[in-house]
């Protein structure tokens, strides 16, 4: 079973090496084996990790019931706390997205798929975007899921000396910034 099942909120594959969110798979039927990423340059390590299974897994998140199916045609860069599975060979990279200058408080741990397809996981369903040549995309912070874009840039219009040398909590006034060409996958913003 080379490609996901999505049904009940649920995605099920078959035995190989897989790619999944922390805290996955939600089941498995036969054996698997978690293996983390080790290094400090891995910003992902965290967040995803890879399982060996010879049976059938069903990744699930109670949080993020809206699941998305992405094909891989072009690099695509995803929020790694979104990412609920995907195939161990789609992940090239991972990176930080520094949304404030020099800090690292706010960043957006990002995992680079590059080939066969993902699947996310997002507490509500997603808008796909699609920007030409030159276009501009402003977005909140947290409804950011994935892109095929540049790297986005930070942008608060209100950001003080004090915020990036003393960072005491998340900003609500962060912005997102993606320039076209690309497709930017977003999700709803937070009620409060």
């Amino acid at each position: 079973m080379n490609e996901p099942l999505i049904e009940n909120g649920f995605a099920k594959v078959g035995g190989g090496t897989w790619l999944v969110g922390a805290n996955q798979p939600a089941a498995a039927l036969g054996t698997f084996t978690p293996k983390n990423f080790r290094g400090w340059l891995v910003p992902d390590r965290s967040r995803v990790h890879l399982v060996e299974n010879s049976g059938t897994l069903w990744c699930a998140e109670k949080e993020r019931p809206f699941l998305t199916h992405i094909a891989c045609a072009a690099p695509i860069s995803v929020v790694s706390d979104r990412l609920l599975l995907a195939p161990a060979a789609a992940r090239s990279a991972s990176t930080l997205v520094r949304v404030i200058p020099f800090s690292v408080r706010n960043a957006i741990c990002v995992t680079e798929c590059t080939k066969e397809w993902i699947v996310l996981a997002t507490r509500s369903r997603l808008a796909r975007i699609v920007l030409e040549e030159g276009e501009l995309l402003t977005t909140r912070l947290e409804c950011a899921v994935a892109w095929s874009t540049p790297k986005p840039t930070g942008f608060c219009p209100k950001l003080k000396l004090s915020d990036i040398l003393f960072p005491k909590k998340r900003n609500n006034n962060l912005m997102l910034h993606f320039y076209g060409p690309g497709i930017v996958w977003l999700e709803g913003a937070n009620a409060s």
